[in-house]
C-alpha cells in the first residue's frame, strides 16, 4: 500500500488546522485582554454572583465568559498538537502516528466543546462582529480537525498494515 493519500491529507489539514487555531488564539486573546480591561469598571455595578467570576466580558451574552475561555484553550491545545501533529507525520512511524493520533482525539473533543458553547451564543443571540467570527473559526476548526483526525487515523492503519506486510503477519 502507499501511503501518499493520508500522509498528504493530514499534512493538508493539520496546516490548515494550525492557521484557523492561531486566529482563534487571536480573537480570543483579545476578548480575554477587553473583559480584563474594562471588568473593574462595568463589574463594580452588578450584584454579587457576577462580580465573583474575574473577568467580566461586556460585549456578548451569558455565554461569552465561558466560550472564549474555552475558545482560548482549544486554540493553544490545538495549536500545539497541529505543531507537533506535522512533526510526527514527517516521521511516519507507528509511534509517532500514534503520537498524534492521541493528541488529535484530544484536542477534537476539547473543540468540540469551544464549539458547542459556540452554538449556546449563537442560540442566546446578541454578539458583536469579532465574537461572531471567532464562532464561526471556532465551528469550521471543529470539522477540520474531524477530518484531520479521520486522516490522522487513517495513516495509522495504512502504517500497521505495511509493518504487518513487512514482517510477514497478516
Amino acid at each position: 500500500m502507499t501511503s501518499g493519500g493520508p500522509k498528504s491529507a493530514a499534512s493538508i489539514l493539520l496546516i490548515v488546522n494550525l492557521v484557523l487555531y492561531f486566529i482563534v488564539i487571536v480573537i480570543a486573546s483579545w476578548a480575554v485582554n477587553h473583559g480584563i480591561q474594562r471588568s473593574r469598571e462595568i463589574a463594580s455595578v452588578l450584584t454579587i454572583p457576577a462580580r465573583i467570576f474575574p473577568i467580566y466580558f461586556p460585549f456578548g451574552n451569558m455565554a461569552t465568559g465561558f466560550f472564549v475561555i474555552f475558545s482560548l484553550l482549544a486554540g493553544v491545545v490545538g495549536f500545539a498538537t497541529s505543531l507537533t501533529g506535522l512533526h510526527n507525520l514527517v516521521q511516519w512511524d507507528s509511534p509517532n502516528l500514534h503520537t498524534a493520533a492521541a493528541s488529535s482525539l484530544g484536542t477534537f473533543s476539547l473543540t468540540l466543546l469551544a464549539m458547542g458553547l459556540a452554538c449556546k451564543e449563537i442560540q442566546l443571540g446578541w454578539t458583536d462582529s469579532n465574537l461572531r467570527t471567532l464562532e464561526t473559526i471556532t465551528i469550521i476548526v471543529s470539522a477540520t480537525q474531524l477530518f484531520s483526525t479521520c486522516a490522522i487515523h487513517a495513516g495509522v492503519e495504512d502504517v500497521i498494515v505495511r509493518e504487518r506486510s513487512h514482517t510477514g503477519r497478516v
